[in-house]
């Protein structure tokens, strides 16, 4: 009789310690905490680099080197695990170098050291100078022909930030710096395009587009060669590019960077985690700049991004987190649609409908992009602002995005912003903190 009691006098103190955890994830410290050790566990893979989605055990399909010459799905492998390397370990750094500045952990600053270990193996990939994988096929060496400006900005931004917040040791901070001139130095040479490594084009996407998209990539990469080098030439370049009046509308690059963030037009739907890569950039001037008329600009643009990208703050209860939908991790599915592509349009039209099949199969993950992906980027660009009272007045929906998710039941990796603006929210509360202008 006693046997079969046991089990039951135990289940009280069972649920007494499942209860534990479940409030330990409604605090946002525990909650920030789970969704880093998540991502480490599943996300990071052999080479360092942060991998788009998994199963939730950490099994992925990796493409065979067979998949990348072919290009399929696509020669710009989207809708694919290792689609996004070089965005994800940038972007990540910025969770990465500010969770060290806070714990000063050693353990902290060795995973950002991988993700820049990641970042420059990517770079290593090809045979064409400026040319940023978007990750590599199961030899090792082998990766799709096309990047893209998305990727090559994080890339940038993260070596930037891990240098600048004093993470590199002197010689690795030399190396560093060289890589990041060495990328920025080719890239002026192309007219600021991204070099593909053959494929279907020989470019995709670059820095020059007078929009959103290009005017605040341009001038961090401008500046920042000024902070690298100390060369004079590259300030004048600076400024010269900012007022520069471009495009239609004949604005300066300055006041696209003043009105801030937009999304992509005609797309229907909210995207602070493309357009996060401007508000990075944004951030790097804003931090760089000591011209009082040149930073109000920036502050400005920071100001007005927050509150667009506030607005899909609520967005994260629209995400069921014990929904029971299927997420299909066999992107092969795509290759239904698949056929020669023969130039960067031809390549567009293939990855949008590989992706719409994807999405068919897959019901879970076009809503954990819609519901997951964006407020959580969402979330971290409201604390890229530098201003202290306006991030005040979003942070509890902010916490309300940190503390919502069940992270060990989310397929994507784009959870990790949650890390980003925790962090951030911990920085903007210690003592010597920026203040806006």
């Amino acid at each position: 009789m006693r046997r079969i009691l046991l089990p039951f006098l135990a289940l009280p103190a069972v649920l007494a310690a499942a209860e534990a955890v479940l409030d330990t994830l409604k605090e946002p410290r525990g909650a920030v905490e789970k969704a880093h050790a998540e991502l480490w566990r599943r996300f990071v893979d052999e080479h360092n680099v942060v991998l788009d989605y998994t199963d939730l055990d950490g099994s992925f399909r990796r493409p065979t080197p067979q998949d990348c010459r072919e290009h399929k799905p696509s020669a710009l492998s989207w809708g694919v695990p290792v689609e996004d390397g070089p965005m994800f370990n940038g972007l990540y750094l910025d969770a990465m170098c500010n969770r060290w500045k806070l714990t000063r952990n050693e353990t902290d600053r060795a995973k950002a050291r991988r993700l820049v270990d990641g970042l420059l193996f990517l770079s290593s990939l090809g045979n064409t100078p400026g040319f940023i994988a978007r990750g590599v096929a199961t030899d090792g060496r082998t990766t799709y022909p096309m990047g893209s400006n998305d990727q090559t900005t994080p890339w940038l931004y993260g070596l930037w930030r891990y240098v600048r917040e004093g993470l590199a040791e002197p010689a690795e901070r030399g190396r560093l710096v060289a890589k990041f001139c060495e990328q920025v130095n080719v890239l002026d040479a192309n007219g600021w395009r991204m070099p593909c490594d053959g494929g279907p084009s020989k470019y995709r996407g670059g820095f020059a587009q007078p929009t959103w998209e290009g005017a605040p990539r341009l001038l961090f990469v401008m500046k920042a060669m000024r902070e690298f080098t100390g060369d004079a030439h590259w300030q004048e370049r600076y400024l010269a590019a900012a007022n520069e009046k471009v495009g239609k509308g004949q604005r300066s690059r300055l006041e696209i960077c003043r009105t801030g963030m937009v999304f992509d037009p005609g797309q229907g739907k909210r995207h602070s985690w493309t357009g996060s890569e401007g508000v990075i950039c944004l951030r790097a001037l804003w931090e760089m700049e000591t011209d009082p008329a040149l930073r109000d600009a920036y502050a400005q643009g920071l100001r007005a991004s927050a509150e667009l990208s506030a607005k899909s703050l609520p967005l994260c209860f629209e995400f069921d987190v014990n929904g029971k939908e299927h997420f299909e991790h066999d992107w092969r599915v795509m290759n239904e649609v698949w056929k020669p592509q023969h130039s960067e349009a031809e390549t567009v039209e293939v990855a949008n409908a590989g992706l719409r099949v994807q999405h068919r199969a897959s019901p879970r993950l076009h809503l954990e992009k819609d519901w997951v992906r964006e407020p959580c980027f969402a979330a971290w660009v409201v604390t890229l602002c530098p201003d202290n009272a306006l991030v005040a007045r979003h942070r509890d929906a902010i916490l309300d995005v940190i503390t919502h998710y069940r992270y060990d039941r989310i397929h994507l990796s784009q959870f990790f912003p949650v890390e980003s603006a925790w962090y951030r929210l911990e920085l903007s509360r210690k003592p010597g903190a920026p203040k806006p202008n």
